[in-house]
């Protein structure tokens, strides 16, 4: 993505295409060996391409990177991270594609 990947994706129109990391959602999710919690977490891939085809690619590339990845936290311990669902949409008004990918990690804080 060459630097692409945003938190808060910068003012104004951004061309080309992106990463955005989205809203998550976290419930409570301990068990009789601890704490921890299920995070559903929203990463999104934005373009101005014409068709689907470049945004599913990067979808993909993201996807891989993410699945499986042994990720250092500041807190607890990551128990997995595994895609959920996806959703290809054009958004509305506007000449650009979206895909929302939605991981669910589990976090064990011991």
């Amino acid at each position: 993505m060459g630097g692409a990947v945003y938190d808060a994706v910068p003012p104004g129109l951004v061309s080309g295409t992106y990463v955005s990391l989205g809203p998550e959602e976290v419930r409570e999710a301990s068990d009789k060996t601890g704490h921890g919690a299920l995070h559903e977490i929203t990463v999104s891939v934005v373009t101005d391409a014409a068709g689907f085809n470049a945004a599913k690619a990067v979808a993909t590339a993201v996807s891989d990177a993410l699945v499986d990845a042994q990720l250092a936290l500041s807190r607890g311990a990551l128990v997995y991270l595994n895609f959920h669902r996806a959703r290809a949409r054009r958004v509305q008004d506007a000449d650009m594609r979206r895909i929302d990918l939605v991981f669910r990690a589990r976090v064990q804080d011991d």
